[in-house]
């Protein structure tokens, strides 16, 4: 079993050339595993300064190009740069819509905070102001997902926990203002990442100081009272996780909640209906793992289309997304390998019906179209290049995507760049391989 240190948390940064541990931070990818470092060590080695960039208003794709971004099926509906949303340098991104407005916003990690932008109207969004980082823990790595209304904020850094904010004070937002949160966790201190599975109301921080680096379970049925539920640290450090109500071909785990997670260096599935006695069903490994970053089960939850965020820099080749077929829960099997015509390094990556909606690093946001997964087969239906200069495998650029707004716009956290709400143009037939199982995110207020 992997495990992860607990007690000195510490962060990478790069002094005149040379490697550098400094306490006061967690090490973002598990410290105790080659790859992990290697991870951490790439990522502090490949930082840029934030771009000089002005905001943009709607731009069709035409020709290859909207603006100076080169394109394919995407428009830019907007762009707001980091300077006009908080400064700093984004990471992580999330939506929510407001159900009883309809309105959509954007959700912007950055390492100081998070900002929250109304993009109700695209092609003119709205900042409305900033919630700063618990504590003011200026955290590279900060993640945000949405429940009941709720953003539940957490950041790698020693001592933030989790931040609980209650969206539909943005109502009544006119002019940016300065947030408090609602309510603060505390159970965990750093977390790299964190899943929540909107049907049944819990939450997953994962990368932890507890729980070996495992799920650290909290129930958040009551968004401002959450209560810790449990652990999952029998294979030690997770990076990132998918937890859904089992409704796939294997009816052993019919109705059972069910996480499928990335590893570092394998995809690992656990039971965790029971959150005081969660049971680990398989570790799969495949071919060609370097650093099992994060992935997300089709909407049929048959198969898993992961990320493997280091196997471009070590292995060369175009940017690739592994395809395992999960017909039998027990027995992954890794059926296939897209590899993209780009270089660039993979990151996350989000599956809305027939698409996978990828943040790419220095390829911006990529889409795959996953209707001949059945075969392994994936093919790329659009881009939208948010780093223009270059599709190295570097560690710049697209951070993440959220393409779950009811009006089919998507935004991407460019990390040197700031905020993308975009539009692509594809086709919507379903195909059966990714029927979708249909979970309403809209929930009433």
């Amino acid at each position: 079993m992997r495990t992860r240190i607990t007690t000195a948390a510490v962060t990478i940064a790069l002094l005149g050339g040379m490697i550098a541990v400094l306490p006061g931070a967690s090490m973002a990818h598990d410290p105790d595993t080659p790859a992990g470092r290697d991870s951490a060590v790439a990522f502090m080695a490949q930082r840029e300064p934030t771009q000089n960039l002005t905001a943009l208003a709607q731009v069709t794709c035409s020709g290859g190009q909207a603006s100076s971004y080169p394109c394919r099926n995407v428009d830019l509906m907007s762009f707001l740069p980091l300077s006009q949303i908080g400064g700093s340098q984004a990471n992580d991104i999330w939506g929510w819509t407001d159900p009883s407005t309809g309105k959509e916003y954007a959700l912007v990690g950055r390492r100081n905070g998070t900002s929250f932008v109304d993009i109700s109207n695209p092609s003119a969004p709205v900042y409305l102001g900033n919630l700063p980082a618990y504590q003011n823990r200026t955290a590279i790595w900060r993640d945000i997902k949405v429940y009941r209304n709720h953003a539940f904020i957490v950041a790698d850094v020693r001592g933030h926990g989790m931040q609980v904010f209650n969206l539909t004070r943005l109502r009544t937002v006119t002019s940016p203002q300065t947030f408090t949160a609602d309510t603060h966790y505390s159970r965990f201190g750093n977390s790299h990442n964190i899943a929540i599975n909107e049907e049944t109301g819990y939450a997953y921080a994962v990368g932890s100081n507890t729980c070996s680096g495992g799920l650290h379970m909290v129930d958040i049925a009551t968004p401002t009272s959450p209560v810790y539920a449990g652990c999952v640290s029998s294979d030690g450090y997770t990076h990132d996780t998918h937890c859904v109500v089992y409704r796939g071909p294997d009816t052993a785990y019919t109705g059972r909640e069910i996480c499928v997670s990335s590893n570092e260096d394998t995809v690992t599935i656990v039971d965790v209906t029971s959150k005081s006695s969660p049971r680990q069903i398989v570790r799969a490994a495949y071919s060609g793992r370097q650093y099992t970053h994060q992935g997300w089960l089709t909407e049929n939850h048959r198969y898993f289309v992961l990320d493997d965020e280091l196997d471009e820099t070590r292995a060369g080749g175009g940017t690739k997304t592994f395809v395992f077929d999960l017909l039998d829960l027990d027995a992954p099997r890794h059926t296939g390998t897209f590899a993209s015509s780009a270089a660039a390094t993979d990151h996350n990556q989000y599956v809305k019906g027939n698409y996978s909606y990828q943040a790419n690093y220095r390829a911006g946001l990529r889409i795959l179209d996953l209707r001949n997964i059945a075969s392994g087969t994936l093919t790329e239906a659009g881009y939208f290049d948010i780093y223009p200069s270059s599709n190295t495998a570097s560690m710049n650029g697209a951070w993440s995507v959220y393409p779950y707004f009811p009006s089919g716009n998507v935004v991407v956290s460019g990390i040197e760049q700031g905020l993308f709400v975009l539009r692509p143009n594809l086709p919507t037939v379903l195909s059966e391989a990714v029927a979708p199982v249909t979970i309403d995110r809209r929930v009433p207020a």
